[in-house]
């Protein structure tokens, strides 16, 4: 029983070090989709402004803004997809939390129980060499 709570326990870590990982993607997913659109915003207020930066076009920069809007909505995706990742790795952490809950008190109630045991052991062990006094026969 022991090896049983400490492997599960192992796994808890584990499993909750994946789940930080897919947070920190998670984090670093809706970062990027923030710095494309505010990209999205910038260009579109240069074309608007139809004053294009030195050295560029409003055909180039129409481009760029439709580069970046297909990719910030691939990006979008993908933080869509991993925030699933990451609701169905929470739920999995705490449904292996609860089964490593009940294998540590089983654990736990073993130990009790072998300690009980011990002690009704020696109990009895001394009982038996404890000398008895002889007993009175009155007839």
């Amino acid at each position: 029983m022991n090896s049983r709570a400490d492997k599960l326990g192992r796994i808890v870590s584990l499993v909750k070090l994946q789940l930080r990982l897919s947070e920190w993607q998670l984090a670093q997913l809706r970062q990027q989709e923030q710095t494309m659109q505010d990209e999205q915003v910038w260009l579109v207020r240069t074309l608007n402004e139809g004053k294009p930066p030195a050295g560029s076009s409003s055909e180039s920069l129409a481009k760029r803004l439709n580069r970046t809007t297909v990719g910030a909505r691939a990006v979008q995706e993908r933080a869509a997809m991993q925030l699933d990742k990451v609701r169905s790795e929470n739920r999995r952490v705490k449904q292996l939390e609860e089964v490593a809950k009940v294998a540590l008190a089983e654990k736990l109630r073993d130990a009790e129980k072998r300690s009980l045991e011990d002690m009704t052991e020696t109990h009895a062990a001394v009982r038996d060499l404890t000398p008895r006094p002889a007993s009175r026969n009155k007839t």
